[in-house]
């Protein structure tokens, strides 16, 4: 690696982060069915319909993955809590095992001096709530905020922070306006009263968690910078409205209350009736923000309905999720999320990192391409601070290949990679070189 952590402030934290449904093994200790497990088991959604039954086993095998975190120097681990774990149906009598699993995990990971960094929900609702119209319902705030009083009336006394919902334009635009994601719609009332309620429902869980005296909680958006196909006022139109409804929906609904112009010109009509008195709680003060960062695109108009543009091929290397890498697009992010919504708030990079084509060959993967990446994107993230940016951790996506959602388990992300069959972990030459930067 091209950094250290003594180029660092000594309090800045290095984590590496997963999520429950992509790693745990879902058809273990009690778990509900969710709306992952009805979209995978529908022909055509998910490469060779893969699901989350199995991930990686870290249901059984979390201290193996803790003492990776903490053999190479990792001094938090982002993790999430599955809604369904926890409550089969989503509401009602709680699951005593999945509750003794979080408590196990967390008590895991204090063991090792890793800090807990909780995320309450990451895209697997329990199926229960979805026949009710999940996200599209906005009882789904209270339902949720009962869950985040159930899960952090457990682990919240232990964990180092916590954030409601991760990247809530994959669980409102991404699943219900392009249908890539459960529930698979393809609808624009539906995404846009999904926007709206995951916001409410982020709110809603931010005062039940600071009604259980809860310190140190944040929200985690999701960010992909949009660059005008063309000097023409129609791309750079295009571009705007892009980066409207991915980037500055959430943010503008948390920070400043309202939501943007150009994207209400689609949206509006459908949004529910009266949803401006929800700021109130949607505004609930944060006292720290996440950024999920990984590309960019390249925005083109067309002549077609609301958002009437496309997404082109741009020149940049790609992953191999065929995304641009563009670290360019993290410190813009960084400066603009400061300059126009957190001001001296800490901030996070909670996700960072690149899918690249492992291979495990004389047991050893050499992922040259991934070292770069981070080396490049952390460099972004250094200059950010430079100039000011109250940048406190970073955290790598992913501290292990696991189930890539609807590409099912061939796109590894991992700093560790796992052999699917044999659910053996062999640390990648990424982990090694971050190993080496963390302890130096």
């Amino acid at each position: 690696m091209q950094f250290k952590r003594s180029d660092f402030p000594q309090d800045f934290i290095f984590g590496a982060a997963t999520s429950s449904y992509q790693i745990e093994g879902h058809q273990f200790g009690g778990a509900g069915q969710t709306h992952w497990d009805s979209f995978a088991a529908t022909p055509g959604n998910v490469v060779r319909a893969e699901n989350g039954a199995l991930g990686c086993d870290h249901y059984h095998r979390f201290e193996e993955d803790f003492d990776l975190l903490a053999a190479a120097g990792f001094d938090a681990y982002r993790f999430s809590t599955s809604w369904a774990r926890v409550l089969p149906d989503g509401r009602g009598t709680p699951n005593q095992a999945g509750l003794d699993f979080y408590d196990r995990l967390v008590d895991a990971m204090l063991e090792r001096e890793l800090k807990p960094c909780a995320t309450l929900y990451h895209w697997e609702l329990p199926q229960a709530l979805a026949d009710q119209g999940g996200w599209r319902n906005r009882d789904i705030a209270k339902w949720f905020g009962d869950y985040a009083e159930i899960i952090m009336g457990r682990i919240g006394d232990r964990v180092f922070s916590a954030a409601p919902i991760n990247e809530p334009w994959c669980v409102g635009w991404l699943s219900h306006f392009l249908g890539h994601h459960a529930p698979g719609l393809r609808d624009i009332r539906a995404t846009a009263r999904a926007m709206h309620h995951v916001l409410l429902a982020h709110g809603t869980s931010i005062e039940v968690m600071r009604g259980l005296g809860m310190k140190n909680l944040g929200g985690v958006f999701n960010f992909e910078w949009a660059t005008p196909v063309d000097g023409s006022e129609a791309a750079r139109d295009a571009a705007a409205l892009y980066d409207g409804y991915y980037n500055r929906f959430f943010l503008d609904g948390v920070f400043k209350g309202r939501y943007p112009e150009n994207v209400l010109q689609g949206l509006g009509p459908h949004l529910p009736e009266n949803y401006q008195d929800d700021f109130v709680t949607i505004q609930q003060p944060l006292d720290w923000v996440g950024l999920n960062y990984y590309t960019r695109k390249v925005i083109a108009p067309n002549d077609g309905p609301w958002p009437s543009h496309d997404e082109v091929d741009g020149p940049l290397p790609k992953t191999q999720m065929g995304w641009e890498i563009y670290p360019q697009g993290l410190y813009d992010f960084l400066k603009r999320t400061q300059a126009e919504y957190t001001g001296d708030l800490p901030l996070f990079v909670t996700e960072n990192g690149m899918a690249n084509a492992d291979v495990l060959k004389d047991g050893h993967v050499q992922d040259t391409a991934r070292i770069d990446y981070l080396n490049q994107h952390v460099a972004a993230a250094q200059k950010a601070m430079q100039e000011g940016v109250p940048l406190s951790g970073y955290m790598v996506w992913s501290l292990l290949d696991n189930y890539e959602w609807a590409l099912g388990y061939e796109k590894r992300f991992g700093l560790v990679h796992v052999d699917f069959e044999t659910l053996d972990r062999t640390p990648k030459e990424s982990y090694s070189a971050l190993k080496i930067a963390l302890t130096s």
